[in-house]
């Protein structure tokens, strides 16, 4: 289990409630005790943990136990043939284990852990009462156990917790390991955060890689005074650097399509709420189940019934979009050109400063304004689970940090026409940016984590009066509860930690493509920085972070679209750039390359979509793979349709005539 011999015992799951004093005579009575004793009756292996102030019940689970409740969600799996069947604990030599040796993903370890502790229910037809602290609690029937505990507030958190052999291995081998920059392993990290976290650092890492070129063609240019041919070498950067882009989100869709295959992806495991709830999710172009089940008699009011609801969500999307766009156009726009004009207009560096930290205070309230109205748009979607929900909201976000982010560049651009002022305003915005943030994130979950630390021992002290000494924190398990959680700036509601990752490498990337022309060492400077990145997010996670909640999407989602619009942005603006030509006075003209550069940006637009089919998305092994799978799968549902129909089973490597019903005449 997690990469381990399978027989020794990880605690993985913890469940925090407050600790207190309990009397032998009320021990039977008490709700916490009952909820341990059911912990026990599920098959889960228990450890009880006393914190300062609070009590923690570490959980695991034996290879068996997450075998048959796999079995009882009917989980799919993939089997040595490559086809994805329903897991059955009997035949559990028939299934892939993953490439650390293990039977189940930690995505999959994970939703049978909240299967066994949520579904722990009142079987009985009356109500149970459970006492704690005097309090009664009535546990109705029906009800889970946990859900009503922690509506009550006496479960305070249910979180993973760290593997400390795994984490100290990664911490040694992915994290610490500065001598390989951009080497990382993307099995182990799989193998322990899950799906998402793993492409997260795949994405990064072959994007760290792929940016050397770049970056060494800017360095060049940055170094190197071409004099009259710099007129030819800005516009040969710029279509180096579009070709550059386009190819490497090809490689990288192939690379995803490589590790999810490595992965067994195949059948991704949902971690959403709706697979916890009702053992399935409906996408926007799959109706409620009620609903197909209500139209099975007259089929025209079943297909006019089906079209609604189809096209119903379809309109429902295309509404809260014109809302967002429209909010941004009206709101946030002419905000952004006051702040930039403003700040041209005041000479004071004072003002100035003081004006910055106003304005950035400002739009932090916007943000949050405008990811609480996307989340309350994005429940009234007829979305097909979680992650779509998650992409939807990253797509209306990144429109008011898209808006923060470029729309004061390109005042400044048009304002002053001058490579000089521009190289000025994006080193300001790039390269502070990213030192800055990259201090914030790593910081913050620290100073939370002393905080918090701080605070318990201060309450402790106020508890137990007269305590003399220096208090420590004995357990591994309270540390881990203090830690910050991998959550996001806008939303923890439908995203983690990775929104605000990705956000930084988007607009990392929109700012280095979108003005590649003006400022071409700003690939070297972000080279550098991801560099750094990789080690930083990798400590983050490991070391001042809890263990995050894995996430089963096999892809960056609307990430990847993101990117490609900014490489249509890039391909606008620097042309628009380079329509203005250097004269001898470093300002920008509009002749006599206007018709050449116009060419050039069809081409290159013509060029972006060209690749698409130039370069296939699936390696060649992956597709032979996944056809072979099929074919497999398609002539052992043909041998088993036709050994139905002829009254046949296989079993054992034999074949054994179906009995005849008894009574039945032999001569029929």
């Amino acid at each position: 289990m997690n990469g381990v011999p399978e027989d020794l015992i990880v605690y993985e799951i913890a469940v925090v409630v407050p600790k207190r004093n309990l009397n032998e005579e009320n021990k039977g009575y008490d709700c916490v005790e009952f909820l341990v004793n059911e912990f026990r009756n599920v098959g889960l292996i228990v450890e009880r943990v006393l914190g300062l102030s609070d009590e923690f019940i570490k959980l695991a689970a034996p290879l068996e136990t997450l075998g048959r409740v796999a079995a009882k969600m009917q989980m799919k799996k993939t089997t040595h043939i490559g086809i994805d069947l329903q897991f059955e604990w009997e035949d559990i030599k028939a299934f892939v284990r993953q490439p650390d040796g293990s039977l189940f993903s930690w995505c999959e370890r994970f939703q049978c852990y909240r299967h066994l502790i949520y579904e722990i229910v009142n079987k009985k037809n009356s109500v149970v009462t459970l006492k704690f602290d005097g309090k009664e609690i009535q546990w109705e029937a029906g009800e889970s156990l946990l859900q009503r505990l922690e509506l009550e507030g006496i479960v305070k958190q249910v979180f993973p917790l760290h593997d400390e052999i795994k984490r100290k291995k990664l911490l040694r081998s992915w994290a610490l390991n500065w001598w390989d920059f951009t080497a990382q392993p993307i099995d182990e990290i799989y193998a322990y955060f899950g799906t998402k976290i793993a492409v997260y650092f795949a994405f990064l890492g072959m994007y760290t890689r792929w940016m050397i070129f770049p970056a060494t063609f800017g360095l060049i240019l940055q170094l190197i005074d071409f004099g009259s041919l710099k007129l030819l070498v800005f516009p040969a950067f710029f279509i180096s650097v579009v070709l550059w882009a386009v190819l490497f989100f090809q490689f990288w869709k192939r690379k995803n399509s490589a590790l999810s295959a490595r992965w067994h992806l195949n059948f991704s495991v949902s971690t959403s709420e709706g697979y916890k709830l009702s053992g399935r999710e409906w996408n926007s172009l799959q109706p409620p189940l009620e609903l197909v089940k209500n139209s099975g008699i007259d089929k025209t009011k079943e297909k006019e019934a089906l079209q609604r609801y189809e096209w119903f969500g379809y309109l429902k999307r295309f509404r809260n979009d014109v809302i967002i766009i429209l909010s941004i156009i009206c709101l946030q726009l002419p905000f952004e050109l006051a702040y930039a004009h403003l700040y041209e207009v005041l000479k004071s560096d004072m003002v100035k400063f003081g004006l910055t930290v106003v304005y950035l205070l400002v739009i932090q309230y916007f943000t949050k304004i405008g990811g609480k109205i996307s989340i309350r748009l994005i429940k009234h979607e007829n979305n097909e689970n979680t992650e779509y929900q998650a992409d939807s909201l990253v797509y209306k976000v990144f429109g008011l940090y898209f808006m923060q982010s470029y729309i004061g560049v390109f005042y400044h651009a048009l304002l002053h026409r001058n490579f000089m002022t521009l190289r000025q305003v994006l080193i300001q915005r790039l390269i502070l940016y990213e030192v800055l943030e990259n201090l914030v994130e790593n910081s913050l979950p620290y100073l939370k984590y002393s905080y918090k630390k701080y605070r318990a021992v201060r309450n402790k002290k106020k508890c137990e009066k007269g305590l003399i000494g220096k208090i420590q924190f004995a357990t591994r398990v309270e540390k881990e509860y203090l830690k910050p959680t991998y959550s996001a700036s806008i939303s923890e509601e439908l995203e983690d930690g990775l929104f605000d990752d990705f956000l930084e490498l988007a607009l990392q990337f929109g700012m280095i493509m979108m003005f590649a022309c003006a400022f071409p060492l700003a690939f070297a400077f972000s080279a550098l920085n991801n560099i750094a990145e990789m080690r930083t997010d990798a400590l983050k996670l490991l070391a001042m972070l809890r263990r995050p909640v894995p996430r089963a999407a096999a892809t960056i989602g609307a990430w990847l679209n993101i990117f490609q619009f900014l490489i249509l942005m890039s391909i606008c603006t620097n042309s628009a750039l380079l329509v203005w030509l250097y004269d001898q006075e470093g300002k920008w003209k509009l002749e006599p390359g206007l018709a050449a550069i116009l060419v050039m940006e069809h081409v290159l637009l013509l060029i972006k979509f060209g690749f698409s089919r130039f370069v296939p998305e699936e390696p060649a092994w992956v597709r032979a793979k996944r056809m072979k799978n099929a074919t497999q799968a398609q002539d052992m549902c043909s041998k088993q349709l036709l050994r139905t129909i002829s009254g046949r089973e296989k079993a054992f490597g034999g074949y054994i005539r179906r009995k005849k019903p008894v009574g039945t005449n032999k001569t029929q």
